[in-house]
């Protein structure tokens, strides 16, 4: 008998399986042939503490300690540059505020970026705390922990049927017996819910775009911040020596292996492209992930309110790495029993009840 089988082994399935393993066995049940093969390996690998609803922000800042002193990010320092152009006046204001930016002239953004097209960018404003995330060293350190306390982790092992007595008995590569699922299955948790016999919560994976393209001819870009666009309209972010540019799209698509629709990838590269005097001329690369939404865009943390032994990690969107810590230290707090260190308003936020109501 199981303590804990964990559905999904992406950043939300590895970061739960680290901090259950403290409190019992653990197995994690992956589909795919390697951990984080979906959206977790497909992520533009940003901290920024103030993206996010508040629910994920409080998330975020309870993870920011271990981003940057355990995993290193402090190290990799990104900030983060918002671009305003004609037109977006009002979602210029709304990013400023939210996310906690300041205005920096547009001489100092092209200190900072110095193939900004000032005949179309307006006005433009910084943020310094956002970092970049090493994911697989994340990963890595998650599943490392998990391991130490014992935990399997088992990959080729998708889960075809879900019954329940007095345990849960689930059919994946072999059969498995446990008292408690973890439902961290990302764009399939509702499909994992309705095997187990649950009441789906209405998961929504939003299909992101992504283009990798050539650096500015003649620039060291390593250190430049990502750019963003007012509204979340397009970003571009340094990495590897190559641009990433990404319409910031959210098309819906059932649950699946996702790729780069070539239309999408040509709106996100004319989004980009005005605002910047270089040229893009090719791709080197493309691929699109998934990001899954509960209906209020918030993470869905805890036991199920009708089948409380049916326990849900769901509904990461593009913020799973940021909150992972924090938000698998929330899970293990609910299934000891322990009191949370969020506070109540972010706990009734993020727990599945309110999607019952």
């Amino acid at each position: 008998m199981i303590d804990f089988l964990i559905v999904g082994g992406g950043i939300a399935g590895l970061s739960a399986a680290a901090r259950l393993s403290t409190l019992g066995s653990v197995v994690v049940l992956e589909a795919e042939n390697s951990v984080g093969y979906h959206a977790s390996g497909r992520s533009a690998a940003l901290f920024e503490e103030t993206y996010g609803k508040p629910s994920t922000v409080a998330l975020n800042r309870a993870s920011k300690h271990w981003h940057l002193e355990v995993n290193g990010s402090k190290d990799t320092p990104r900030g983060l540059l918002l671009l305003g152009s004609q037109g977006t006046e009002d979602a210029f204001k709304h990013d400023l505020v939210n996310m906690e930016m300041h205005r920096v002239t547009l001489a100092e953004a092209s200190e900072m970026v110095p193939v900004l097209n000032l005949d179309h960018v307006t006005e433009t404003a910084f943020h310094a705390e956002a970092w970049d995330v090493d994911t697989d060293a994340a990963l890595t350190r998650f599943a490392k922990a998990a391991r130490e306390n014992g935990a399997r982790i088992i990959t080729d092992a998708p889960v075809r049927s879900i019954s329940r007595n007095t345990s849960w008995i689930v059919e994946a590569n072999e059969t498995y017996e446990t008292k408690t699922i973890i439902n961290a299955a990302g764009a399939w948790g509702d499909e994992i819910a309705k095997l187990a016999g649950v009441a789906p919560i209405g998961l929504q994976p939003m299909r992101r775009s992504v283009a990798r393209v050539p650096s500015p001819e003649g620039h060291n870009i390593a250190r430049w911040p990502m750019l963003f666009g007012p509204g979340e309209y397009w970003w571009a972010k340094p990495d590897a020596g190559a641009m990433l540019v990404s319409p910031a799209d959210e098309e819906p698509v059932p649950a699946q292996d996702a790729w780069a629709d070539d239309m999408v990838l040509a709106e996100g590269i004319a989004r980009y492209q005005p605002h910047v005097t270089s040229e893009v001329t090719r791709l080197i690369a493309n691929w699109a992930g998934l990001r899954t939404f509960a209906p209020d865009r918030q993470l869905v943390i805890g036991r199920d309110p009708d089948i409380p032994d049916f326990v849900w990690c769901a509904g990461q969107g593009g913020y799973g790495f940021q909150t992972a810590p924090a938000a698998s230290q929330f899970l293990a707090d609910q299934i000891a029993a322990r009191d949370p260190e969020l506070d109540p308003e972010t706990v009734a936020r993020l727990t599945p009840d309110r999607l019952r109501i």
